[in-house]
């Protein structure tokens, strides 16, 4: 649980994967309509992003006394344009989790770009490819625990300076594992869904994964933010891609639906079991026995509540709104 942020560097890496997956060929030939692509993400993403911030009002009346009133002001207005990220000090102003939709946003902002990408199209070169976006996403973590720029010599989870909430919470530094996962479809292509091949990746992947997230007190804290871990996000994302027993186990009706909702699941979180607790709802109505597990089932549903009362509605009607 301590090291269950790096699910953010995998989820950053597997929005590239995804979007490559989806519209790399139409891109190729010349049928994706940036426009068009702009408006999808939009409906999305932001939607559900705004009704985060509105339920985090208390956290934004929080900010109040922790910032100077210049920082509380910006950050007012970077937020909810998805623009904190590239002021670090402000990157989890009002909803700590919505920084990743900043950079999130980012990605979608070059996608048509980077998408059209000449890769190669044999397997050894884009192995080399992938191995040197591994090495380009750990330039930066080795150039943080090189110099040092913070003053901590052993930097971990809670240290908070400039430079580690830059390397944390900013898109630049993430680029290489968004490209890493638009290049890791195009391996995708060239493996088929049957066979050994992908279980064996996958659990190669997850194994390694949690190898190395149960001995994550002993890891350079910098390098677990994407760079170090791309390679096994890459295994795990091909082996749970294939036809074969760990995507039949994961495709389990209640997995596909808390991953339907698990947007807003992950913008919700935060604030919403801060609300819980500070609230002490479950003291009151004599629950409180039953935690965590009664918070754990209260967010996923109010995550699956959102979904289908705001994600989707909002979502159908910004898109026929926009509808040439």
């Amino acid at each position: 649980m301590d090291n269950g942020y790096t699910s953010v560097s995998f989820f950053l890496l597997m929005s590239g994967y995804i979007l490559a997956y989806n519209y790399a060929d139409r891109a190729g030939a010349g049928l994706l309509s940036t426009r068009n692509f702009w408006i999808a993400r939009l409906s999305r993403l932001y939607p559900v992003y705004i009704f985060a911030l509105i339920l985090s009002l208390g956290m934004l009346m929080a900010e109040w006394p922790a910032r100077s009133h210049g920082q509380f002001a910006l950050g007012s207005v970077l937020t909810p344009l998805l623009l904190q990220g590239w002021v670090p000090p402000l990157a989890t102003f009002w909803n700590t989790p919505a920084w990743t939709m900043c950079t999130e946003a980012f990605f979608y902002l070059i996608f048509p770009v980077v998408v059209l990408w000449k890769r190669p199209r044999r397997l050894w070169p884009l192995l080399g490819l992938l191995l040197g976006l591994w090495l380009l996403g750990m330039v930066l973590p080795g150039l943080y625990m090189w110099l040092h720029p913070d003053g901590d010599l052993h930097p971990g989870r809670y240290t908070d300076g400039f430079w580690i909430r830059a390397l944390k919470f900013s898109p630049p530094p993430h680029v290489p594992s968004f490209l890493f996962g638009i290049a890791l479809a195009d391996l995708d292509g060239m493996i088929s869904r049957a066979g050994w091949k992908r279980p064996v990746l996958g659990v190669l992947g997850v194994g390694g994964l949690y190898l190395i997230l149960y001995n994550g007190d002993r890891m350079p804290y910098p390098m677990m933010h994407d760079g170090l871990l791309m390679p096994l996000f890459g295994l795990a994302i091909l082996g749970l891609a294939g036809h074969n027993l760990i995507t039949r186990f994961f495709g389990f009706f209640l997995f596909t639906a808390i991953g339907r909702a698990s947007y807003c699941l992950y913008l919700l979180h935060f604030n919403l079991w801060l609300l819980i607790h500070n609230s002490h709802v479950l003291d009151r109505l004599h629950l409180a026995q039953f935690d965590p597990w009664i918070s754990y089932f209260l967010l996923v549903a109010g995550a699956m509540l959102v979904m289908v009362c705001i994600e989707r509605p909002c979502q159908r009607w910004i898109r026929g709104w926009t509808r040439p």
